[in-house]
């Protein structure tokens, strides 16, 4: 008989498949657990699969009284109660480094594409404006790479490979992370240290109570009227009001966003801006970074149902 694995979060059924083959899946489909299946159901569930955002705490919790993995899909975690789960003895797993190049051209794309301004370039062509030789304040020529400070908020696997790919087109890379590595780019000892010196912030950082709004008004004042943002991490790295203010009223230039406060809504006031490129989550979201981070469950999932310890655990 097939272990049974409860799916927390809502998830395409198409990326469930590999799962299904190896265990049998009860799907909330994103609705909660009590709404779905009888608390005779919930009772004997050990191990659940759940998306790192999707808030689960104590309370939840307990609605498993047999529970004894968490396993992520995906990088991020910042949704789980560590503590909860660490005093009900519950492993918590994820996906290390399994999407990171994924992440990291999402990153740069969004960085290009926004200092570039290739959204407005592409509706330079569409409107026929080019073709009529209008002018148009927006095609003005760019700051390129070659020398721009390149600022990097975190230096996980994410932020090595964003700080590699800048590297490659020239620029200058900078980093502020809680720990100073050996590295060939420049450590800054705060944010706000890092944010004057640079003109792009990439922000890669993990979500957490520490990061919550961390980037705020003040550190995208120091980014500068020539500066420009960039969140490939979670919304809530970011104060979103403070942000829309400064694109605004232009104390940065531009910003670029695969990640949102409250997902997967953005703020109005955020698509009505034309110096912002959006993107919906879509870091992660390419075949190969799939397979990988399917990989890490299927890993986690089997050596717990072997009573082993998980091998992608959360430190």
């Amino acid at each position: 008989m097939a272990d049974k694995v409860l799916i927390y979060s809502r998830f395409p059924k198409t990326m469930m498949v590999r799962f299904a083959e190896r265990f049998e899946l009860l799907d909330t489909g994103g609705k909660p657990a009590r709404e779905v299946f009888s608390a005779d159901e919930l009772s004997g569930i050990r191990a659940l699969l759940t998306a790192g955002g999707t808030p689960l705490d104590a309370e939840a919790m307990d609605l498993f009284p047999k529970l004894g993995a968490i396993v992520c899909y995906g990088t991020g975690y910042d949704g789980i109660d560590l503590k909860a789960a660490a005093a009900r003895n519950i492993e918590v797993g994820h996906s290390p480094g399994a999407n990171a190049a994924s992440v990291a051209d999402i990153a740069m794309t969004l960085m290009l594409a926004t200092t570039r301004r290739i959204l407005a370039a592409d509706q330079y062509v569409r409107s026929g404006d080019w073709a009529a030789s209008k002018p148009s304040p927006m095609m003005r020529p760019q700051a390129g790479m070659p020398g721009r400070r390149i600022g990097v908020y975190g230096m996980g696997e994410i932020g090595r490979k964003i700080a590699a790919r800048c590297a490659a087109f020239e620029s200058e890379i900078g980093y502020f992370s809680r720990t100073k590595y050996d590295l060939p780019y420049q450590y800054f000892p705060t944010l706000e240290a890092l944010a004057d010196w640079c003109s792009v912030l990439m922000i890669a950082v993990r979500a957490g109570a520490d990061t919550q709004h961390v980037v705020n008004a003040d550190i995208l004042k120091r980014l500068g009227a020539d500066g420009y943002v960039v969140n490939i991490s979670r919304g809530s790295v970011i104060d979103e009001k403070a942000l829309v203010a400064a694109l605004t009223d232009k104390t940065i230039a531009g910003a670029g966003l695969d990640v949102f406060d409250n997902e997967p809504h953005a703020p109005d006031a955020l698509t009505a801006l034309a110096n912002v490129v959006l993107a919906p989550h879509i870091g992660g979201h390419t075949l190969e970074s799939h397979v990988a981070m399917q990989d890490c469950v299927l890993t986690n999932l089997g050596a717990f149902f072997e009573g082993k310890s998980l091998p992608h655990g959360v430190k």
